[in-house]
C-alpha cells in the first residue's frame, strides 16, 4: 500500500532546544495514526513539520496527495470577527481554489456536505463566536474535510468537548479512513490513541511506533510518562498531571 506520509531521521530544534530527534514513520493511505506523548513532546511540532508550517533541521517529511489539512484546537473566537460557520467552513474550499476564484456549485455542495456530516447545518447562518466548543471545534473539523485533502491532521479534536461532539469527530475519523484518506491525530487518551491503526509515543525522540497493542504498553508508557499512569486489572490509565483536560 502506498504511503501517504513518511519522515526518516526528523529533527527540529528551536534556539537551542530540541523538540523532535530522530523521528522515523511511514503512515499507508486508508489508515489512521495516533501521536501521544506528555506535553512539551512534540506532538504539535510534528504536525506542524507535516503541514509545512514548521522546517526541520535534519531529516526529511514526505506528505504525499498535496497540501494535507490540519486542524487545531478549538480556541475562543473574538466576538469582534464577523463570520459565519458556512464561512469558516468554505475557508477549507480556498487551499485549492486559491483567494481569487469564484465558488462553484461543486465547491457549495462539498461546503454543505462537510456541515452535513458533522451534524451543524442547522448552525450555518450563526456567528462562529456564539457557538459552544464542541460546536465550534465540529465547524473547524468541517472546514477541514471540505479541503479534501489526501491527509487530515487533527491536533487534540476532542478534548474537553461534550460527549455528543467527540462521538461525531471519532466516527468522522473513522470515515475518513473508510474513504481512503490517512488520518493524524494528537492526544492525551489512551483510549483514542487505541482506536487507530498505528500510534506514534513521543517524548523528543520516538519512544515506540507500531500497533496499539505494540506501542501502549506499560514498559514504553514508563519510559515516557514516568509514574503518571496507574493500572487498574489490565487497564492502564494515564495520570498525566502536565495536561488539564
Amino acid at each position: 500500500m502506498q504511503s501517504a506520509i513518511s519522515t526518516t531521521n526528523l529533527r527540529v530544534e528551536f534556539g537551542r532546544d530540541v523538540a523532535l530527534n530522530g523521528v522515523t514513520v511511514e503512515i499507508p493511505s486508508s489508515s489512521s495514526l495516533a501521536v501521544i506523548g506528555p506535553n512539551g513532546s512534540g506532538k504539535s511540532t510534528f504536525l506542524g513539520v507535516l503541514a509545512g508550517t514548521i522546517e526541520p533541521a535534519g531529516g526529511s517529511a514526505v506528505v504525499r496527495g498535496g497540501s494535507p489539512a490540519l486542524v487545531l484546537q478549538s480556541t475562543d473566537v473574538d466576538k469582534s470577527l464577523p463570520i459565519t460557520v458556512q464561512d469558516t467552513v468554505s475557508l477549507g474550499r480556498y487551499a485549492s481554489l486559491g483567494l481569487l476564484r469564484r465558488f462553484k456549485a461543486n465547491d457549495r455542495d462539498i461546503v454543505e456536505r462537510a456541515m452535513e456530516r458533522l451534524g451543524i447545518s442547522d448552525l450555518a447562518a450563526r456567528q462562529l463566536h456564539d457557538l459552544s466548543g464542541g460546536q465550534r471545534q465540529r465547524a473547524f473539523v468541517a472546514q477541514g474535510i471540505a479541503q479534501e485533502a489526501d491527509v487530515l491532521m487533527l491536533d487534540e479534536p476532542i478534548t474537553g468537548l461534550d460527549m455528543a461532539s467527540r462521538e461525531v469527530i471519532l466516527e468522522l475519523i473513522d470515515e475518513e479512513v473508510a474513504h481512503g484518506r490517512a488520518v493524524v491525530v494528537t492526544t492525551h487518551s489512551l483510549d483514542e490513541a487505541r482506536r487507530c491503526d498505528r500510534v506514534l509515543l513521543l517524548d523528543t525522540e520516538a519512544i515506540a511506533f507500531g500497533t496499539p497493542d505494540e506501542v501502549l504498553i506499560e514498559e514504553h508508557l514508563r519510559q515516557a510518562f514516568g509514574g503518571s499512569f496507574i493500572r487498574v486489572g489490565d487497564q492502564i490509565i494515564l495520570d498525566d498531571p502536565h495536561h488539564h483536560h
